[in-house]
């Protein structure tokens, strides 16, 4: 075999052995389960507590107590002393949404309870038909059923009206601020504690309903609640983000 020939069957083999570069890389599913902006088309932000005042909230306390008892603002934050026993819900009724919020307790006045109540109906009543997206401490992300709103939970978490959450509690210490992302889509709810999905539900009945906040026995504080409309469901995506 001659040197020129030897060269070319060199070459010949170094290129068969390098990968193509103009490749796409391997298209990978988005295996998160949760809407994305690339999952759904979002509507424009909606701020629910504007940081000064109660505007766009009723209170609801069934004693007919006067509720600046109850509820105030401060410093850019909306508190409840957590007595008596009521809600504060939104004027306005949301369906399909992404709501945002951030909590937290006063640690010199200890753990306590509240909690998210979504697709609120009507009649005002403690407590009103609805889901909870619990916030007992250690406990946020547990779902409670209220009024027997038809949804399915996990058969193996679920005790009578409460699906427990899915992991250990994702809170941080008392007096730190913690978000809760809530994710209402159709018949599909999600629940995240500062950033992790603690529990699902599905089948959940589609219908407008308030967003209320319990007062529940506990001083509680509450900051930046935004909420996004869901406007559409998008086609599955096929690429990771």
């Amino acid at each position: 075999m001659t040197i020129s020939l030897l060269l070319a069957v060199s070459i010949a083999s170094t290129l068969q052995s390098k990968p193509n570069v103009t490749d796409a890389p391997p298209r990978i599913a988005n295996t998160r389960g949760v809407p994305s902006a690339t999952d759904v088309r979002f509507g424009e932000k909606v701020m629910l507590f504007d940081g000064k005042s109660l505007d766009g909230w009723t209170p609801f306390l069934p004693g007919g107590e006067d509720p600046a008892g109850t509820w105030s603002v401060k410093d850019g934050v909306l508190v409840c002393t957590g007595s008596p026993v009521g809600y504060i819900r939104t004027e306005k009724t949301y369906d399909n949404f992404e709501l945002r919020l951030e909590w937290r307790f006063d640690p010199e006045k200890g753990a306590g309870n509240s909690g998210v109540l979504i697709r609120v109906q009507p009649p005002d009543q403690v407590w009103p038909t609805s889901i909870e997206a619990q916030l007992h401490s250690e406990n946020a992300g547990d779902i409670w059923n209220i009024g027997d709103y038809p949804m399915l939970t996990a058969p193996a978490r679920t005790e009578g009206r409460r699906t427990t959450k899915e992991h250990a509690s994702s809170e941080k210490p008392l007096g730190e601020w913690n978000q809760y992302r809530i994710v209402m889509n159709g018949g599909e709810l999600k629940l995240f504690v500062n950033s992790v999905l603690q529990n699902t539900a599905t089948n959940c009945q589609v219908q407008p309903g308030w967003i209320a906040l319990q007062s529940e026995g506990a001083h509680i504080e509450f900051r930046k609640i935004e909420l996004r409309p869901i406007l559409s469901q998008a086609p599955s995506p096929t690429a990771a983000e």
